[in-house]
């Protein structure tokens, strides 16, 4: 499990790109689960709790939940630096708001050669919000 804490270690993303504020490992280096509560003090949100989160915002936090899953993938030992390639296939389902607690759900797909190719999904209260798969690049650093 990374908290808050752990993150900072994990992504190098800060307030206010950090859109994780939790990722529980269920399967090492295969699946993984993120949460991230939505606010109305967002700077997305403009202070207006009816509007939702802009859905690229969604995906970023997809992308940086699979961050956990590279870690676990890359060989042990050595420096390593990963970097978000590319998002196929992506649906917008619906939207989520400020109050909502937005469930980020990450699954490796294949695993090859420094590529990782993994699918994610966003959902609230198990409605599916955005879904896509996502494509990262491990290299040494």
């Amino acid at each position: 499990m990374y908290d808050a804490a752990s993150l900072a270690h994990l992504l190098p993303h800060r307030y206010p790109f950090l859109l994780v504020d939790r990722i529980d490992v269920v399967d090492a280096g295969k699946h993984v689960v993120g949460t991230k509560r939505l606010t109305a003090g967002e700077w997305w949100a403009r202070g207006d709790a009816r509007e939702p989160i802009p859905a690229m915002l969604v995906l970023e936090a997809l992308a940086q939940t699979s961050g956990a899953i590279v870690r676990d993938l890359a060989p042990s030992g050595s420096a390593t630096i990963a970097y978000f390639m590319g998002a196929d296939r992506v649906r917008i389902r619906a939207t989520a708001r400020a109050g909502d607690e937005l469930r980020l759900d990450v699954t490796v797909r294949q695993w090859r050669r420094g590529i990782c190719r993994t699918h994610g999904v966003a959902s609230v209260h198990g409605d599916v919000v955005l879904t896509a798969d996502l494509t990262t690049i491990v290299r040494p650093a």
